[in-house]
């Protein structure tokens, strides 16, 4: 990925927290989504940061190995001490439906960006591709 997309990666990788805070506040909290977005959102958002500077995402950030998965795992665990810290609660099945939601988001993205990326690599200029 070049140096000029990394902050697209970043603000997706946001953007997978994000979803996933606004899902879990719509389930839980109905219609008042909004409101708290914020405090349940920054446990995660820092530990988000911490898995970028942790990964030095910024070098190869649509990687999933090391890169996806290293702010994945610290982007998991982090904002559950985070959260923790916090005073917030940290259930099993919230662990559990928080790894497997930032998982297939954050690792799912860099995926389709590594398959594109390599449909592109394999074209041939003048070349007619089946649509």
């Amino acid at each position: 990925m070049r140096p000029s997309l990394t902050p697209a990666a970043a603000a997706l990788d946001l953007l997978c927290v994000l979803a996933f805070v606004a899902v879990g506040r719509a389930e839980h909290h109905g219609s008042n989504i909004l409101s708290g977005l914020a405090a349940t959102a920054w446990p995660f958002a820092a530990a988000l940061l911490a898995g970028w500077l942790i990964a030095r995402a910024w070098r190869a950030p649509v990687w999933i190995v090391p890169t996806g998965i290293v702010v994945w795992g610290v982007t998991v665990v982090g904002g559950m001490l985070l959260r923790v810290l916090g005073g917030g609660g940290t259930q099993l099945s919230f662990v559990v439906v928080t790894a497997l939601f930032l998982g297939a988001t954050m690792l799912g993205w860099r995926a389709a960006a590594l398959l594109v990326g390599r449909r592109r690599r394999t074209r041939r200029p003048g070349s007619r591709q089946a649509t």
